[in-house]
């Protein structure tokens, strides 16, 4: 979604829905982080435990074969899925940011910072 797809609202409005935005995407980006480790885990696993089958440390079972192969295979697949998924939540939180931050640079902002020597007690005693 690009700042022109909604034109209707208030400029401070869709940058809290574009914030909020970007804070889904980046705990969809940690879940796929979360994911990858575990399939690389899994991945590693199936793979030693086919070495040592191959090299003779364990002893050969077809369905011990059966496991480290879908280990194998079932952890690939896991892998390339969320690094693509990742990749995706990357680009569009990057375009989000993006977009919010043209929104916040076009918005008439002040700056609030006081006055050296004026505070609200200061201000307090003028006004009586």
């Amino acid at each position: 979604m690009t700042l022109d797809d909604d034109k209707s609202g208030d400029p401070h409005d869709e940058v809290v829905r574009l914030e909020e935005r970007i804070e889904d995407l980046a705990e969809k980006i940690e879940s796929c982080r979360k994911f990858i480790l575990a399939s690389r885990i899994t991945v590693a696993g199936g793979v030693l435990v086919l070495g040592g089958m191959l090299f003779g440390a364990i002893g050969f079972d077809p369905g011990i074969m059966a496991a480290a192969v879908a280990a194998l295979f079932g952890g690939i697949a896991v892998w390339g899925s969320n690094r693509s998924t990742a990749k995706q939540a990357s680009k569009e939180s990057a375009l989000a940011e993006s977009d919010r931050s043209l929104l916040i640079g076009d918005m008439a902002l002040c700056d609030v910072t006081p006055l050296r020597g004026f505070t609200i007690e200061s201000q307090d005693d003028t006004t009586a």
